[in-house]
């Protein structure tokens, strides 16, 4: 396994709780086991999964459940405090994330993928992406410039089925082997419990976990492994272009 040094500190920065562990969970235990310090933040606290409670209170229940799913796995857990269904690019929404990642000084950071099937997923990611450019820059935020703050790597995580909008498949630029965190990646999706509630009403699934197991397989299979979880690396100017996963985990690669 390749030095940590330089990649300790990674954010995962989504749209909803659960969206962390859903896509990504498996990479991240694999990350905090390494040494690393892991944080996961969303934009919105899931004020609308719910078709029975008030928006204030599913929103302190998803929150606690999203920190509860973090803190397993001695993770941090943030919230931008943005609306469910209401994620935006904009320069209230860029403050914030810029704000965060000052803080928090990323050197590894995972977002949904730029197309996605709800314009939550696609927002975040825009956040996410535009926070990583230049929050390292010195007047991009009022919070204290940490000595790490840098441009960190940059991954895009699997959207859900593996298909854009469009229904084409995602072909990933790496695969993540989790074979031996699955079940602690199934132990912190079931944490998020009001979000199989509200599957279960709004969409018909009743196969919270049992989804996210088939999607792993299958990635796996790609991989070789039992089970892995898939990414896009972005290598635009200025960001890392070798593959940090790759290097610290001997991850499958394309």
């Amino acid at each position: 396994m390749a030095s940590l040094s330089d990649h300790h500190t990674v954010l995962a920065l989504m749209a909803h709780p659960d969206d962390a562990e859903m896509s990504c969970g498996g990479t991240l235990i694999r990350l905090a086991e390494a040494g690393c310090e892991v944080h996961i933040a969303t934009a919105t606290p899931g004020d609308w999964g719910t078709t029975r409670e008030t928006p204030w209170a599913i929103s302190h229940r998803r929150v606690l459940e999203a920190a509860q799913a973090a803190e397993s796995i001695g993770a941090a857990y943030h919230c931008l405090g943005e609306g469910d269904g209401m994620v935006v690019f904009d320069k209230p929404s860029i403050r914030k994330a810029i704000d965060l990642m000052r803080r928090v000084a990323p050197s590894l950071v995972f977002t949904h993928a730029p197309r996605d099937y709800m314009t939550d997923h696609e927002m975040a990611s825009q956040l996410a992406r535009a926070a990583s450019f230049v929050y390292s820059i010195p007047n991009a935020s009022d919070f204290p410039l940490l000595a790490k703050s840098c441009v960190p790597y940059l991954y895009y995580c699997d959207p859900m089925e593996g298909v854009d909008p469009l229904g084409n498949p995602i072909t990933p630029t790496t695969l993540v082997d989790i074979s031996s965190q699955l079940e602690r990646k199934a132990q912190m999706l079931a944490c998020h419990a009001s979000q199989r509630e509200w599957l279960r009403a709004h969409h018909g699934m009743d196969e919270y976990l049992e989804s996210m197991k088939r999607h792993a397989l299958m990635r796996g299979g790609q991989a070789g492994v039992a089970a892995a979880e898939a990414l896009v690396q972005h290598r635009g100017h200025g960001y890392p272009k070798d593959d940090v996963l790759a290097q610290l985990f001997s991850a499958h690669t394309t």
